[in-house]
């Protein structure tokens, strides 16, 4: 069930009559059941039902009661404005957006990862210059002043923040969220419903490899493109996906002549989805943002494939080099091209690597170790208010 917006007069009373002071609520604009990756999180956590939590999302914080709430888990940047200390509060922090307006701390034009601290006149320069992001000048507004809202909120409001990295933790003490206030908890999935196994040498004898994510700039889609080119033909490449940047891409696999090792799948459905990773040898998560975490290196984990991945941001945190997988530095065509065909090439090191990353997955990833952590940082920040 998920709570809407209703007439203004009847909110109080919908906070009084409706809420379970025993219980502790999701809050997130996101759609539960969407697409993306703090979507896909978010959807994992109500469909465990963690006990103590209640089944509800709530869509809006404004002209609420917050004192009746146990404990509120925030998603949403935007809702830190609307915290009144009445409560304890967690903040899962699912992205850069509370110290960068553009949410991806990528320098597209210097094909460099940004090191700046928000200020209006580095930011404003990382845009128009760097092509940080988003050139239009009505948004490059909004962001600036969303951001500089939230810095003047980060240092005020008592909240307990969840980084799904190291790497995030430390950008937000680096921009001025005190580091008591800061814990590390990396991201978990469910463990597959559908049947699993090691890699078998008839699939990997197909020579298909697999990427999963948005088709923009910032995940690094033409980088393997590049790459792919330097690789043996029988090579074949699954995408599923779907962004603003495919047309671009699918023009660039045609002059590269990739056309025929390439298909793009769209969006895909749980079902094709698991079937496109069942016929891989390994995923490729080739980002050149430095992604906070990265769903797609545990989703290859459950299914026993190996991943070669950039390292960058969270992602190395995630994957242990030549242990679950093979991390390549970001836009460096010649390690792409190698790893892919190393793994290629070695099957016995495929099913290693893979069976590797499952036993971590299990280990450190998989839904029920993550839920007993989060309620651990549930109590104690509980017990701290």
């Amino acid at each position: 069930m998920v709570l809407t917006n209703s007439a203004e007069p009847n909110k109080k009373k919908l906070s009084q009559e409706n809420f379970d002071k025993n219980l502790i609520y999701q809050c997130s604009s996101f759609h539960v059941g969407g697409k993306g990756g703090a979507e896909t999180y978010l959807t994992s956590l109500m469909n465990y039902q963690i006990p103590g939590v209640s089944d509800r999302v709530i869509k809006n914080l404004k002209n609420i009661d917050h004192s009746q709430f146990k404990l509120l888990h925030l998603h949403s940047p935007d809702f830190l404005l609307d915290v009144t200390g009445e409560c304890p509060v967690i903040f899962t922090v699912h992205n850069h957006s509370l110290y960068c307006p553009s949410g991806t701390k990528y320098l597209a034009e210097k094909n460099t990862i940004c090191q700046r601290k928000f200020s209006y006149l580095g930011c404003t320069w990382g845009k128009l210059i760097d092509k940080c992001g988003s050139r239009k000048p009505s948004r490059v507004i909004d962001e600036f002043k969303e951001t500089q809202r939230l810095q003047n909120i980060l240092k005020k409001i008592k909240v307990t923040f969840i980084a799904n990295s190291d790497y995030v933790r430390q950008e937000l003490i680096k921009n001025g969220v005190p580091s008591e206030q800061t814990v590390t908890l990396r991201c978990g999935i469910p463990i597959p419903q559908t049947a699993i196994s090691p890699l078998t040498i008839e699939t990997h004898k197909n020579q298909r490899m697999l990427f999963v994510g948005r088709i923009v700039p910032d995940k690094g889609l033409e980088w393997l493109l590049k790459s792919l080119v330097h690789t043996n033909p029988r090579i074949q490449l699954d995408i599923a996906g779907e962004g603003w940047d495919r047309p671009r891409l699918e023009r660039l696999a045609e002059k590269l002549g990739l056309t025929n090792r390439i298909v793009w799948h769209g969006w895909c459905d749980s079902d094709k989805l698991n079937r496109l990773y069942k016929e891989c040898f390994t995923v490729v998560f080739p980002s050149v943002w430095p992604e906070p975490a990265g769903l797609v290196t545990l989703e290859a984990y459950a299914r026993y494939r190996p991943v070669i991945a950039s390292a960058v941001g969270g992602i190395p945190e995630h994957l242990q080099d030549g242990k679950t997988g093979i991390l390549v530095t970001a836009n460096d065509i010649k390690k792409l091209s190698d790893a892919i065909t190393d793994l290629s090439t070695n099957y016995q090191k495929c099913v290693c690597l893979g069976e590797q990353g499952h036993a971590l997955f299990l280990k450190e990833f998989a839904m029920d170790v993550h839920v007993k952590n989060l309620q651990k940082i549930y109590e104690n920040t509980i017990f701290n208010f």
